[in-house]
């Protein structure tokens, strides 16, 4: 007896044997929690190997300290100088008035309090990431987890941990308050502290009133005036001395043209061989954050808000006179991002758009994990004097910022409408790629 052909139904009497192909085994669903706490175990043990290998002075922490204490003490808040490399306060006094309890601890505890605090905060950073980019899944914690470890060992977050910055706190914040839905009740609040705290994030604000967000860029507005008003009503001299003058002081913060400078001013300086790029830097930041802010706007306006947003962070990041390696800890989104879309039915239907994803994030992933700004000669002046084919590797970061708004401004591109031979125009809106 001849077996059946492929698809017809077996002889009578006799049944269909068991199907040869079996559904592909996947890991329970409790247990993924498990191996990614797991993954997040040996992360944290690696980072604690380290951290017991070096002396880590983090240096920011204590300035942070020496703020409060200035704070406390009734002293100049920007007359100091701390640690070996005499480090000066550049945050607004609102700042300062946050920092009083950290200089009530021992530098000890502090530096572990500080150290837990920024590993809850990066969970919370791959969380609110996850959120931006849509990611609505059970196995949310199981991605956070997994995300914290992987995300630890990003140049920037590790940067942030080493030094005691507070720049995953300042991305918490933004994240927080901008992925609420829209109208939701003080949306645009917490922005404006984060503001009243680093100036950088202000640019949001403006972001938020060019995609027709008003109400909250008016709450951004409020939120960083009364933290001001705040600062000058407990410290007035302070509150002066810092808006009428020391804002102004770049030299504060360091040298523009070393590679730790990864805005634009800080490449400029570079290629230009020269300490102050002066004008040149001027005119690079005006039409950068003018170009910055209309791509993101347009992303906006074109269904892709996430994707916005995160081009007036990078425009911020860009513009800022300095932004450290450690300011972009903006990369945990930027990397959540595509990698969140590969996901997605529409890129996987489409195998161009999927491969040009995969090609995004294993970029973004080489960028900020190769930490090539420090594999170039640094020591001294010699950040001035890098030659031509060492000057990308020394600027990374505002490179890949520009690469970001490029590509944005493309992807979202009128694509031509189609018309019927020998008939009107159709009658729809304008196509726009995904």
């Amino acid at each position: 007896m001849t077996a059946p052909a492929l698809g017809q139904a077996p002889p009578a009497g006799r049944t269909a044997g068991p199907s040869r192909t079996r559904p592909p085994r996947r890991v329970p669903d409790r247990l993924l929690p498990v191996l990614a706490g797991l993954a997040l175990g040996v992360s944290l043990a690696a980072f604690g190997l380290w951290w017991a290998r070096h002396s880590v002075p983090m240096a920011d922490l204590q300035v942070y300290r020496a703020e409060g204490a200035a704070v406390l003490g009734g002293r100049d808040l920007y007359a100091f100088r701390v640690t070996p490399w005499r480090l000066p306060a550049t945050y607004p006094p609102f700042a300062a008035l946050l920092f009083t309890p950290v200089a009530r601890l021992p530098l000890p505890a502090a530096r572990a309090a500080c150290v837990a605090a920024d590993l809850v905060l990066l969970a919370a950073l791959v969380h609110l990431s996850l959120r931006l980019a849509g990611v609505r899944v059970r196995r949310q914690l199981s991605l956070v987890l997994l995300g914290t470890a992987a995300a630890l060992w990003l140049e920037p977050v590790f940067q942030t941990v080493i030094f005691g910055q507070i720049n995953l706190a300042v991305a918490v914040l933004v994240l927080a308050d901008l992925t609420r839905p829209a109208g939701a009740r003080g949306k645009g609040l917490l922005l404006g502290l984060a503001a009243g705290v680093k100036i950088t994030p202000a640019l949001l604000a403006v972001h938020l009133a060019l995609t027709g967000q008003r109400r909250e860029a008016a709450r951004a507005a409020a939120g960083f005036a009364a933290s001001a008003a705040l600062g000058l009503a407990l410290l007035p001299r302070a509150s002066l001395d810092f808006w009428t003058a020391r804002l102004y002081e770049t030299g504060r913060v360091g040298k523009v043209w070393i590679v730790d400078n990864q805005s634009l001013q800080g490449p400029l300086a570079r290629v230009l061989h020269t300490p102050d790029p002066g004008p040149l830097w001027a005119a690079a930041a005006l039409l950068t954050v003018a170009a910055g802010l209309a791509v993101a706007a347009r992303a906006h306006r074109h269904g892709r808000p996430a994707l916005g947003l995160l081009c007036a962070a990078v425009t911020a990041l860009l513009v800022s006179p300095v932004s450290w390696t450690h300011h972009w800890v903006w990369c945990v989104p930027l990397l959540a991002l595509p990698a969140a879309r590969i996901g997605d039915a529409a890129v996987r239907a489409s195998v161009r758009g999927r491969w040009t994803r995969i090609a995004v994030l294993t970029g973004g992933a080489a960028v900020f994990y190769g930490r090539s700004m420090w594999r170039v000669p640094h020591a001294g002046d010699l950040d001035l004097h890098l030659p031509w084919w060492q000057q990308p590797l020394a600027a990374p970061y505002p490179l890949l910022g520009l690469a970001l708004l490029v590509g944005t401004a493309l992807s979202t591109r009128p694509r031509r409408t189609e018309y019927v031979a020998g008939s009107a125009p159709a009658a729809r809106p304008v196509e726009w790629t995904p």
